[in-house]
């Protein structure tokens, strides 16, 4: 899997296998994300609206709207909201202003109520115009007003001239005559347009008209993010980290998968594969912590990466494995021998092998088979005891549960005990066929595993 290309059939596989796992995350998220609504109060937007009438163009609006949310304006705000603890830079990060079609500037106040939010909208926009008409009524304004006032008596007195030279010219009805009235009441008539467009484009008298389009609207929601899209960012994100986590972990994941693999990371011969019924609900580990139980609870007890278990033959067809490795083990000794049948710690599906092998040589000790004696093994601390009757160690593990340090380990352990690693055991779960129940023949019939555990003891 750790080179594959992660496609959705992997996915899909985790989603079935880990859907407890993630959901419970899911779940802590929600929480998290709760937790974080607490901290945060809830807030409320609205928004007030100020029209500038006359001509604008965009750099002017984008002008007003600085303007508006200017530390002096805020300042002024505080001043008339008269809020506890609240200051004109404290206001800065609760009102937004932008610029809208039609020349309309829209500003926007967040409190910690609807009424203060309405409030701080509305004095907002009413001190922005304020404080815009103040600016337009300057000194250099009064000044461009006298200029204008000025150009307006020059262009009356420009008219009265017009006129006295339409009335001078040829009363006849002769074609110059024509033409030069004609032409003077058409420089007349231009110098009026060109006054009012003059008049229109004033800055002064367009910041003069700008008005209030009514009190902003008491919010009747919270604004974003509320707290039930905190508690549901909270859910999403954490089950996509537990998916990218799941995902990154089986990318990254170096623990042996094939019995070759395993063979060379004891550095031992395989002997065989057998198979372990599963039902695919047990779980693959054991262990009687609370955090064990847990674990099994949310189904992280066995791994989701592997594909799911074939079905196997009957049961004589499972024994029949059994009984090729015992015969194995007879093959590489001359004389029977006791052994070793080494397993992890927690390993479920490695352990009712080891089991049923015990239990075959057991049963068939008469015809020179190697009997084996069940040791399981810390693979955090692995110890096996001492060399005393028996000659060699067998070590039975299931594929893809153990790293290549833990499976070593194991070997270097039975090297410090004094026993020969003779071999190599791979169990695979597999689903059972279901027995028919006519002929329940005792022949076909598994023996119970005698299983004699030892504790470990002597050297490590």
């Amino acid at each position: 899997m750790n080179e594959d290309t992660i496609r959705l059939v992997v996915i899909g596989r985790m989603l079935r296998r880990r859907w407890r796992l993630l959901a419970a995350l899911a779940v802590v998220g929600a929480l998290v994300g709760y937790g974080a609504s607490l901290v945060f109060p809830p807030r409320y937007t609205t928004t007030a609206s100020v029209l500038l009438p006359g001509q604008w163009e965009e750099r002017e609006l984008l002008t007003q709207v600085d303007i508006a949310t200017s530390s002096t304006v805020l300042d002024l705000v505080a001043d008339k909201l008269r809020w506890t603890d609240v200051s004109g830079t404290d206001l800065q990060d609760q009102v937004v202003a932008k610029a809208a079609d039609g020349n309309i500037i829209k500003i926007s106040g967040t409190a910690d109520t609807p009424q203060h939010a309405q409030q701080l909208s509305d004095r907002t926009a009413q001190q922005f115009v304020g404080f815009a008409k103040q600016i337009a009524g300057g000194s250099a304004d009064n000044e461009s007003a006298n200029e204008r006032a000025a150009l307006r008596k020059q262009v009356e007195a420009a008219n009265r001239r017009i006129s006295a030279l339409a009335e001078a010219a040829d009363p006849g009805q002769t074609v110059e005559g024509v033409e030069a009235r004609t032409s003077l009441e058409k420089l007349r008539t231009s110098l009026e347009e060109a006054m009012t467009k003059l008049d229109q484009a004033d800055p002064a008298s367009n910041t003069a008209g700008m008005v209030v389009m009514g009190p902003a609207a008491r919010p009747t929601g919270e604004a974003a993010p509320t707290r039930v899209q905190l508690i549901g960012a909270g859910a999403l994100l954490f089950f996509l980290l537990a998916v990218i986590g799941h995902l990154a972990a089986v990318r990254m994941n170096r623990r042996p998968r094939t019995e070759r693999e395993i063979a060379a990371a004891l550095g031992a011969d395989l002997i065989g594969t057998v198979d372990v019924p599963d039902d695919g609900h047990a779980p693959r580990t054991e262990g009687g912590g609370a955090l064990a139980r847990i674990t099994r609870l949310l189904g992280a007890d066995s791994r989701w990466d592997t594909p799911a278990p074939q079905r196997s033959g009957d049961e004589a067809g499972r024994r029949i494995r059994y009984r090729r490795v015992c015969a194995r083990l007879r093959d590489r000794s001359a004389a029977p021998q006791q052994l070793l049948a080494v397993v992890p710690e927690g390993d479920r599906v490695a352990h009712r092998a080891a089991g049923q092998l015990v239990a075959e040589a057991a049963g068939e000790a008469s015809t020179g088979r190697p009997l084996l004696r069940l040791v399981p093994v810390s693979v955090d601390r692995p110890m096996v005891p001492d060399r005393a009757t028996e000659s060699g160690a067998l070590i039975v593990v299931s594929a893809g549960n153990w790293t290549t340090a833990e499976l070593s380990g194991m070997a270097r352990a039975c090297a410090d005990g004094g026993h020969e690693v003779v071999g190599l055991v791979v169990a695979d779960p597999v689903l059972a066929r279901p027995e028919s129940p006519a002929d329940p023949s005792p022949h076909h019939a598994a023996p119970a595993p005698a299983v004699h555990s030892h504790a470990p003891g002597g050297s490590a």
